[in-house]
């Protein structure tokens, strides 16, 4: 069900708000008057109660807020929403509608342009991008490198009162990052290693052990899952799951966004609670794509009804006019008697049409409103071409390969596998294993060290994560226009553009500026203006950086091809919706 906002938590919490507004309300009637110093406490005491009242119940509360770029151009305004202690909640959204800014602005990493936000202690927050750590220590990056070295200090006999201010009473700290380091898997690091020499993948899991480090009464997670391997990821959920912390996560991986108990959706203009979890919302927004057709059903009816109306009358009118004149010349009647009554005729003949073309002209407006709103919420529809080379024939065939960086060979075992024309197949492995090297292997731009490789004339389109088929310095037509090899007219491939949601204001803009999921539909667009399809399309992690419902469109276009497809993805549901039908296991 559909709660434009979150009624459940008021639901189950305003009877406790209904206590303490009771007794505020009572205290200062009776005891606060208009003037004198009781008068001037009624700030502090309005602001301790709500304190109180969020700190008992609620763990976080957005009033009303506003974030303006420092352009000065508005991203969201005056959005409202609660989180219930203990809660797990998703936020949502397209690329560009500001789920990471809002992040922050709760974490406080970014101040606000207007309204409130309260937090009941401290939230630990989790960036999606961690490069800026690089130069830090584990230990610096999870803020306790300052502790360690007091503990340090103390126990080798530096009993100074600093040193003890520093460390407090948590004389445990190493054991407790031990621990959580080795709940993710990085017991073999070491609290000195430099952040630098992490993996993705491996840097997100030392950020998630604070948590459990810190015991943080409120977590913020921005696109958590997006390097971690699949049993990384399943750790993940398996974590939050069992949390008793208020979550609150921004992501686009589906199972995770299924561990949700609300789901936030923010746009431009508003933020909406849904009482479950991504499944249950989409669920909601397909009851509400379905409404909106059977709206514009109706509106396309009654349109047609009243322009049908609108003729109905003119003909009506014109006989009424010829008929009166007819009479007019048979009475006998004055000239000027026959003028006022056409001209009376005609001024009611204008009103009915000024009247029925004001309510044609409402009712067009309401058609359009309605096909905006239907056209955001549609999945895009995308029609990759078919390539030439049959089914079944074979395009790669390796025979214990090997690859080696210096003397580290990258797989325990040699790898044989045969590719075919129009398989569906999976390279997968944890993180570090060599699945992008691979795949580089594969195209013959590396070459093994070891066995032998057979490949095959084709072509292929590689979709890498940071979708390097895009041309940042060219505008999102000159991009297009680059890759029209069909030698369509600039029209056409405007055309083409506003298809695949392009519209017209977007065209000069750089597509430096594009978000992921926009590079990913350019990308697409381009093969679409290409003279032949590709043989292979190479995806490697397409949905770390997108939207999902960029995700969606994605996963209805690559369905429908009908050539060899290589995933390397982490994403289950995802592999699932596509079809893998093989996979190639990198140890």
């Amino acid at each position: 069900m559909y709660f434009p906002i979150n009624i459940l938590v008021i639901f189950f919490t305003l009877r406790y708000y209904v206590i303490f507004s009771i007794v505020r309300k009572w205290y200062f009637r009776t005891w606060v008057s208009p003037s004198g110093v009781s008068a001037m406490l009624r700030p502090f005491i309005i602001y301790f109660t709500n304190r109180l009242y969020i700190f008992r119940f609620m763990s976080i509360i957005v009033k009303s807020l506003s974030y303006i770029h420092p352009d000065k151009s508005p991203l969201f305004s005056a959005i409202s929403f609660s989180v219930a202690k203990g809660t797990k909640a998703s936020l949502v959204g397209n690329n560009g509608t500001g789920k990471s800014t809002l992040l922050n602005l709760i974490a406080g990493t970014l101040p606000l342009s207007g309204g409130e936000v309260f937090v009941s202690g401290k939230p630990y927050y989790i960036p999606q991008h961690l490069g800026q750590y690089d130069t830090y220590t584990i230990a610096g990056a999870l803020g306790v490198q300052q502790k360690i070295e007091a503990l340090h200090a103390i126990l080798k006999g530096d009993a100074s009162a600093e040193n003890f201010a520093l460390l407090g009473d948590e004389w445990d700290i190493e054991e407790r990052c031990s621990r959580a380091l080795s709940l993710w898997g990085l017991e073999d690091f070491s609290l000195s290693q430099s952040m630098g020499c992490l993996s993705g993948g491996e840097k997100t899991k030392v950020f998630l052990s604070g948590i459990m480090i810190y015991d943080a009464p409120v977590v913020l997670l921005d696109e958590p899952s997006n390097h971690l391997d699949r049993e990384s990821r399943t750790l993940l959920y398996d974590f939050i799951h069992k949390s008793k912390s208020t979550v609150l996560v921004v992501s686009h991986d589906r199972a995770l966004l299924d561990l949700a108990e609300i789901t936030f959706e923010l746009t431009q203009d508003a933020i909406e609670a849904f009482g479950g979890n991504y499944t249950f919302y989409k669920a909601e927004k397909e009851r509400k794509l379905l409404a909106l057709q059977s709206r514009l059903e109706a509106k396309e009816n009654t349109l047609k009804l009243a322009r049908q109306r609108a003729r109905d009358i003119a003909v009506q009118r014109n006989k009424q006019e010829v008929r009166g004149r007819q009479q007019g010349e048979k009475k006998g009647l004055p000239r000027i008697v026959m003028n006022a009554l056409q001209s009376k005729a005609e001024q009611n003949s204008s009103r009915m049409k000024e009247i029925q073309n004001d309510r044609i002209e409402g009712v067009s407006q309401d058609i359009r409103e309605i096909k905006e709103q239907i056209k955001q919420q549609e999945i895009l529809k995308i029609a990759l071409q078919s390539p030439d080379l049959y089914k079944g024939k074979v395009l790669v065939k390796a025979a214990d390969i090997l690859f080696a960086y210096g003397e580290r060979k990258l797989w325990k075992n040699p790898l044989s596998f045969t590719i075919l024309s129009g398989e569906r197949i999976c390279i997968e492995g944890c993180n570090g294993s060599g699945k992008t090297t691979l795949v580089k292997i594969l195209t013959n731009q590396l070459q093994p060290f070891q066995g032998e490789i057979f490949r095959a004339e084709f072509s292929y389109l590689y979709i890498d994560q940071e979708y390097s088929l895009i041309n940042n310095a060219l505008s999102v037509l000159e991009q297009a226009l680059q890759c029209n090899d069909r030698n369509l007219s600039e029209s056409e491939v405007k055309t083409l553009l506003h298809r695949h949601q392009f519209t017209r204001e977007v065209w000069d803009r750089s597509c430096a500026l594009l978000s992921g999921g926009e590079k990913m539909k350019l990308i697409l667009c381009c093969v679409t203006l290409r003279n032949n399809a590709p043989d292979m399309i190479i995806l490697d992690e397409p949905t770390n950086n997108i939207d999902v419902h960029s995700q969606e469109i994605l996963t209805a276009a690559v369905k429908n091809f009908s050539g060899t497809l290589i995933l390397i993805s982490h994403d289950i549901t995802f592999r699932n919706e596509i079809a893998i039908g093989k996979k190639i296991t990198l140890f």
